[in-house]
């Protein structure tokens, strides 16, 4: 009968010959294996017994008794698959428990669903290439705008956004406005403020940029 075997065994393996063949002491064999006597004498006793077979681990090449039956497997990945498709193994795990009384562990799910390619794993993602943007080269051809919510006044007043407009190819403060929040409605109120300013500079705005929380369209 063929045993499979670690390195780790093979090693113990070779070892405890070399004792049987006197080359080494126990405690020598101790030594290289990092481990007691005491052990070194039990493993010999074992190898001496029952031979390379006793130094192998009895429960290789049977099933887990913690292993989840296949059928619970298949019930969840055709769950994920149908109705959750899209989901994250954390949130796909919590319908799962939640609505259909699944009883397994958000880490096994998260291996059924990379096994079954129902999740690519952030490690092996490919990340998406991006392409630099430069500053503009004209004064007044693209203007930043921005909010930062803040305690401005240091408690003499309550906490306000202010909001700025930089031009972005000389980095110059435009125009700023203290508002309650960083909305639609208060961008608004202060581009229609900045016009003024603007065409008496006689600058033309080509493009306002704003980060992710409100999104500003040009007029055509």
């Amino acid at each position: 009968m063929l045993v499979s075997m670690s390195d780790k065994e093979l090693k113990r393996l070779s070892v405890l010959q070399e004792i049987c063949d006197q080359r080494i002491t126990q405690s020598q064999a101790a030594q290289l294996l990092h481990i007691s006597e005491r052990q070194i004498r039990r493993l010999l006793q074992k190898y001496k017994a029952q031979g390379p077979a006793a130094l192998a681990h009895a429960g290789r090449g049977q099933i887990s008794n913690s292993k989840l039956p296949e059928e619970l497997r298949l019930k969840c990945l055709n769950i994920v698959s149908d109705q959750l498709h899209g989901f994250g193994p954390t949130l796909a795990h919590e319908k799962l428990t939640t609505v259909h009384g699944f009883d397994l562990s958000v880490e096994t799910l998260r291996s059924w669903m990379i096994a079954a390619d129902l999740w690519i794993p952030r490690s092996k993602r490919l990340k998406r290439p991006y392409q630099p943007r430069y500053n503009r080269d004209c004064f007044g051809e693209l203007i930043q705008i921005d909010g930062s919510y803040h305690d401005w006044f240091e408690g003499r007043a309550a906490k306000c956004c202010l909001l700025v407009f930089i031009d972005d190819a000389t980095g110059k403060l435009q125009h700023l406005r203290f508002c309650e929040s960083e909305s639609a409605f208060d961008y608004m109120i202060s581009t229609r403020l900045y016009e003024p300013y603007r065409v008496c500079r006689r600058v033309n705005i080509l493009r306002d940029y704003s980060d992710e929380k409100t999104k500003l369209y040009p007029r055509n």
